[in-house]
């Protein structure tokens, strides 16, 4: 089994009025000045992969400015075919092998892939949302029961924090609440189980990873965090007279966060930005392991434009370890030259100029 891209078309998305081209099973460099469509063609490839954008904007920045709709569609290696819709003042729409898909989170798993960009920055030095969105978005691609039991929960805690608000104006039998807190703690506990399982098989990967690449000898650790402790089916009606209060739930994994240390201190606060960097990188790369192992065959690999802000030492290890481990891989850059001599001996090279690809 591999997954991969054979095809890609893109019809006014981003930068592109119209794209359709083959894709290099192996590497492909884009490479060219910034703002051309680089980053997009990457955003393409990972919205069909996870139903969101990149760069983490609204839905509707996707269509190319004055156009009133964009289609992004793609066949796989395996021989299935995916694509990803959307016209102004609608909601996006995700099909499979011209089907239209009932939800957007039907399409997650068909295409799993790993993004490394400056974007990811956010996972080490951001609020505790961005590292459970990173937690979210790997295990939805790997586990399908996750992505259920992520589902169900965040539905129990829209119903639950809508009876607090409710119940700030009006009394709300007991019955109510625990109809909804039951499935809290449900899923909730199955939910951490999968986080907690998925952190420690990052932990050796990604500290291996940033020993490799750091400067310096420094020790990476991550540390999943819970907010409370103990059974939610016995703890929220503990603090439920304090939830209708502040009107919303306090406990649960939606609190969580994943702690990120460098030589013992939290990279969040006392990181530097070469350091952070390394360590999103480091955690990134033991993604890709980890999503290898447990699917059979690599992810996509999208790495956007990391390589120029990296040293040359840093540069080389990271090449490397793309080479040797990863499946299908897109890399972009201002120069190609950037990618070092053992992808570019192996990779397509392409050039991106005003939403227009050529060959190099």
């Amino acid at each position: 089994m591999s997954f991969g891209i054979q095809h890609l078309e893109l019809d006014r998305f981003r930068n592109f009025s119209h794209l359709k081209m083959g894709i290099n099973p192996g590497f492909t460099i884009l490479a060219g000045p910034n703002a051309q469509g680089k980053t997009s063609f990457l955003e393409a490839i990972y919205w069909l992969s996870t139903t969101r954008l990149l760069r983490g904007q609204r839905d509707s920045e996707a269509i190319l400015q004055g156009e009133s709709g964009c289609t992004v569609k793609a066949e796989l290696f395996s021989g299935t075919s995916v694509s990803a819709s959307l016209e102004a003042g609608s909601r996006k729409r995700f099909q499979l092998n011209g089907m239209n898909l009932p939800r957007a989170a039907d399409i997650i798993g068909r295409l799993p892939c790993v993004s490394i960009s400056m974007f990811d920055l956010e996972i080490v030095r951001g609020e505790p949302s961005e590292r459970r969105l990173f937690l979210d978005l790997e295990l939805t691609s790997l586990y399908p029961a996750y992505l259920r039991h992520l589902a169900h929960y965040k539905r129990a805690l829209e119903q639950r924090n809508a009876l607090l608000k409710l119940a700030q104006e009006r009394f709300v039998d007991d019955f109510s609440f625990e109809t909804w807190e039951d499935q809290l703690a449900e899923h909730g506990k199955a939910l951490r189980q999968y986080r907690m399982e998925y952190v420690g098989k990052l932990q050796p990967l990604a500290g291996g990873f940033h020993t490799e690449m750091a400067s310096r000898e420094e020790i990476l650790e991550l540390r999943y965090s819970q907010k409370d402790e103990g059974d939610l089916v016995v703890k929220l009606p503990s603090t439920r007279k304090n939830d209708i209060h502040r009107g919303t739930t306090q406990l649960g994994p939606h609190r969580d966060d994943l702690l990120v240390f460098i030589d013992a201190k939290e990279a969040r606060l006392f990181g530097s930005q070469g350091q952070q960097r390394t360590a999103v990188i480091a955690l990134k790369l033991a993604s890709l392991d980890v999503g290898t192992d447990t699917l059979g065959a690599p992810p996509v690999l999208l790495l956007d434009d990391m390589l120029s802000d990296l040293d040359p030492e840093r540069r080389a290890k990271l090449c490397h370890v793309v080479v040797s481990r990863a499946g299908q891989a897109i890399l972009t850059c201002t120069e190609e030259t950037a990618a070092g001599h053992e992808i570019l001996d192996r990779a397509d090279v392409l050039r991106v100029q005003n939403g227009a690809i050529t060959k190099a």
